[in-house]
């Protein structure tokens, strides 16, 4: 059921020791499966491009009594946000797009407007930092306007493709006016569209041409690409997690969030670029220190990643963080009580997933779950990064 091993690189960094860390780690992953808080996980941390640790713990599916590997396949969720977010600024290097051109020039049609009736123009920037006055459809009212236009959020199944639900989020009123406010959003939704009119071709030959190939993340994609390694994924529940149905729902705080485990093993499910991606904790580290280390974009994209780009006002990740491109960024540690350095760029997935990365310290951590809400915004986040920084 358990599967660990450490680099011995880590012996390299004189502020770190090899059996401090592994014994920390081991023990934050160790309690969250006694408590049974999550089912199953895996944990990878690299420093300066070496995988200082790697584990994987408890259960790929419980039921069957299957344990968790390395190569285990998670349905991403949030997680592909940073990764189409990356495959959008490639073509802005490349030219086919700008960040600050009108979103109308892609999609002629998309019009939302404003309480007054004012269409405000949108533009690719609003959507990357989710400032287009967009939002969820688990973030209103049951009577809301997405609720009524059947907006899927990409994790649940849906009855049309990428195109229509472009056009049913046209169709709801606009939160608030664009680059005046931030809101979680649909935004990576609507920017996927524009990848595909941008790149001239669908969604996930696009990305896969921009992102996953480049750096041969060949267990990534729109699609489960091996079933037999595709995780169980499991909600909260006292005394223990309860397994997902095929069509569930999860309390997010007061607000009911619905889950399809199934919706990526339907082809005709539309390619959700803020939700719909599946892969392994591997690729998504390899993906995310190789932002770290400079691959992939060009340096000025790459620092402008990490850099803040819209003001949350304390909605992303709480006091002390902003928003830059494709996760929250750090500007105030005190304010919210991390070890982690200013800089730092952090997300998560809400099928119980946890990123981060620390560029000052050279760090890049993945932690991948089977489990929504903990392995997302639970007591195991917070375990995990403390045991990294020995906190």
């Amino acid at each position: 059921m358990d599967t660990t091993s450490t680099d011995k690189s880590l012996s390299r960094f004189p502020n770190h020791d090899h059996d401090d860390l592994r014994a920390r780690l081991d023990r934050a992953i160790d309690e969250a499966l006694a408590d049974r808080r999550i089912v199953g996980t895996v944990v990878l941390v690299a420093r300066r491009g070496h995988v200082v640790y790697r584990r994987a713990a408890g259960f790929a599916d419980r039921e069957a009594g299957r344990s968790m590997q390395e190569n285990g396949i998670f349905l991403l969720s949030s997680v592909a946000k940073p990764i189409v977010t990356a495959a959008a600024l490639r073509l802005v290097e490349n030219g086919r797009m700008a960040l600050g051109e009108s979103v109308r020039r892609w999609l002629p049609e998309f019009k939302p407007r404003l309480a007054d009736g004012r269409v405000p123009d949108i533009t690719i920037h609003h959507l990357l930092t989710h400032s287009a006055g967009l939002t969820y459809v688990f973030m209103e009212p049951e009577d809301g306007p997405y609720h009524r236009l059947r907006i899927s959020s990409g994790f649940d199944r849906a009855d049309a493709n990428l195109d229509e639900i472009v056009r049913r989020i046209s169709a709801a009123p606009l939160s608030y006016e664009p680059g005046a406010g931030w809101g979680y959003s649909m935004a990576i939704d609507v920017l996927g569209s524009v990848i595909e009119k941008a790149a001239l071709q669908p969604l996930p030959q696009a990305v896969a041409k921009l992102v996953l190939n480049p750096l041969d993340m060949k267990d990534t994609g729109f699609a489960v690409v091996d079933t037999r390694r595709l995780v169980a994924h499991y909600a909260d529940d006292k005394p223990e997690p309860r397994r997902m149905a095929d069509d569930d729902h999860v309390n997010f705080f007061d607000r009911p969030v619905a889950f399809s485990p199934v919706r990526l093993l339907d082809p005709k499910a539309f390619p959700s670029g803020g939700a719909g991606m599946a892969g392994t904790a591997s690729d998504v580290l390899k993906f995310l220190d190789t932002l770290r280390a400079g691959g992939l974009l060009q340096p000025h994209t790459r620092r402008a990643m990490f850099d803040v780009q819209a003001l949350t006002h304390e909605q992303a990740e709480g006091p002390g963080w902003e928003f830059g491109f494709g996760g929250a960024v750090l500007v105030d540690p005190k304010a919210t009580g991390t070890p982690q350095a200013p800089g730092t760029l952090q997300w998560n997935g809400a099928y119980g997933h946890k990123w981060f990365i620390d560029p000052a310290n050279e760090l890049t951590v993945v932690a991948l779950t089977n489990t929504a809400f903990e392995g997302m915004i639970g007591r195991f986040t917070v375990d995990v990064r403390n045991a990294v920084y020995g906190v």
